[in-house]
């Protein structure tokens, strides 16, 4: 009867494939859909548009879609403010107020949500503040004063939130040579509700709720007052199905890889404070606000300008500001996918000339829409002035990983709340001044942003003018980074006379 093999001899029959490929006992996922880098954590090396697999193309298609229904629940009164104006008698000053409030509510909102995400994942998160915002957008009809109106969007703009777990999510799931085009992706796509809220609402929802309430004393009111609950009931229904069918992370979710261990125990407050400290995130926080805060003030000034300035009717108007919005299906993506190529030939540096060149451009053509007197020629001006914005927008977040790895989270609740925060200061200029001027303002400070770039400077990185052009390896990331899983490859030669418990223990170093 033959010798039983020893344990040794067993393990020297493995390759050092099957070596490479040990699972962890704590991973949720063996088997993974993507290409992923275990050095990353296991993030996906490649988006594959057309695949809903767990955990990274899971994760990838609900943070878009999370985002998407949550801007389209966030705005989808924009389109009918002009009714809402006219039957409850409200001034121009006024409809302005609630629209900063809109805004300003998300600001607290994404300051929070940022180290929450670095505690909890996105996934809770996203499920759970869709589900809050929907019941206050569901109420829309029941407002009947100014004061109203403004409390009501106060908590509907609490949805603008998700943009942080939007930006978080990819970035968790996706390795640093692609996580510019997938969060511009994903950003970009969100953003899109923006555009389809103003056509669905105010052009197809609207006129069918007035045909449906035709027979009474006033079927436009009627409309306005219960169209919202459409929106509010699929993002009820959006949140709940989020969370029951995606991942936090490549490993699985943050409350079962803590639990076994896998995962330290993180510091929200600390991961702020890392976050808030660093002088990067601040003027990515300023020119994030020229950008993604010239769209939501678009999103609320488009149908009132061009029902104002171009005698346009209410659903026409509302057709026309969709426009705005729609060029976030690819403006967001070019914007990230070219800080992807810039940053593999130039580094850091590429990604900041993408990030000046796209601000430049934006300020510039704000300034020419607002001294454009035709509405065809507007309407123009107005589609390349949306690929500028949305474009920086994904050249934005191209950046913001590599500020502090383990602060990411932190970074982007910060960096969008500066969204926000510039949708409420030029909103502000729109409530005060004149739409010429207001428009003017807005191209002269997005000019004035632009030269920022010259002043972030990130460990390890080229800046814009100073430091190498050399692509930052993935291995330097992770030592920066400091908290990725670090597998070293095993020698070929070497594994072959290792006992599998010495090659599982270098493994695990």
């Amino acid at each position: 009867m033959a010798e039983e093999p020893t344990k040794t001899e067993e393990h020297m029959t493995l390759d050092v494939d099957e070596i490479a490929d040990i699972d962890e006992p704590w991973m949720k996922y063996h088997e993974f859909a993507c290409e992923v880098d275990p050095d990353q954590d296991y993030k996906s090396n490649e988006i594959k548009l057309c695949n809903f697999s767990r955990p990274h193309m899971r994760a990838f298609h609900c943070s878009w879609m999370g985002f998407f229904i949550a801007f389209f629940i966030w705005f989808a009164i924009a389109p009918l403010l002009s009714e809402i104006k006219d039957t409850l008698g409200l001034t121009k000053k006024e409809i302005w107020t609630s629209s900063i409030v809109g805004v300003a509510g998300t600001i607290a909102m994404r300051f929070i949500l940022g180290p929450l995400c670095d505690k909890f994942g996105a996934r809770v998160l996203m499920s759970g503040i869709l589900c809050i915002a929907s019941v206050p957008t569901a109420c829309t009809g029941l407002i009947n004063s100014a004061a109203g109106l403004a409390i009501l969007r106060l908590f509907i703009g609490i949805a603008g939130g998700t943009f942080v777990m939007c930006q978080y999510w990819s970035s968790r799931m996706f390795t640093k040579n692609v996580v510019g085009t997938a969060n511009a992706l994903v950003g970009g796509w969100g953003n899109l509700g923006g555009g389809v809220t103003q056509l669905v609402m105010g052009s197809l929802l609207f006129p069918l709720f007035k045909e449906i309430f035709k027979n009474s004393e006033d079927p436009a009111e009627k409309a306005w007052r219960t169209v919202s609950i459409v929106p509010a009931v699929v993002a009820f229904g959006l949140g709940v199905t989020i969370f029951f069918v995606s991942d936090d992370a490549p490993t699985g979710n943050y409350a079962e890889l803590k639990r076994r261990g896998a995962m330290p125990e993180i510091s929200a407050a600390a991961s702020f404070r890392s976050g808030a400290l660093n002088l990067n995130t601040w003027i990515l926080f300023v020119q994030y606000a020229c950008c993604f805060g010239v769209e939501l003030t678009m999103n609320n000034a488009a149908a009132l300008y061009f029902k104002d300035e171009f005698g346009q009717s209410t659903e026409s108007a509302a057709a026309i500001a969709s426009i705005f919005g729609w060029m976030n299906l690819f403006a967001r993506g070019i914007g990230g996918w070219g800080s992807d190529k810039a940053n593999a030939r130039l580094g850091m540096r590429g990604r900041l000339a993408v990030q000046t060149v796209l601000l430049l451009g934006e300020g510039l053509l704000v300034l020419l829409f607002a001294n454009t007197g035709s509405l065809g020629l507007a309407i123009v001006v107005m589609v390349f002035f949306s690929l500028f914005v949305q474009a920086a927008e994904g050249s934005t977040y191209g950046i913001v990983p590599y500020v502090d790895p383990p602060s990411t989270g932190s970074i982007a609740g910060i960096v969008g709340a500066g969204g926000n925060t510039g949708a409420v200061c030029f909103g502000l200029g729109f409530r005060q001044l004149e739409y010429f001027d207001a428009f003017m303002l807005m191209g002269a400070v997005i000019l004035a942003s632009s030269v920022l770039s010259a002043g972030v400077f990130i460990k390890g990185q080229s800046s814009l003018f100073c430091g190498g052009s050399e692509q930052m390896t993935v291995e330097k990331a992770n030592a920066q980074a400091g908290q990725t899983l670090m597998v070293p490859e095993p020698d070929v030669e070497i594994a072959a006379k290792m006992d599998l418990d010495d090659v599982i223990e270098e493994i695990e170093a």
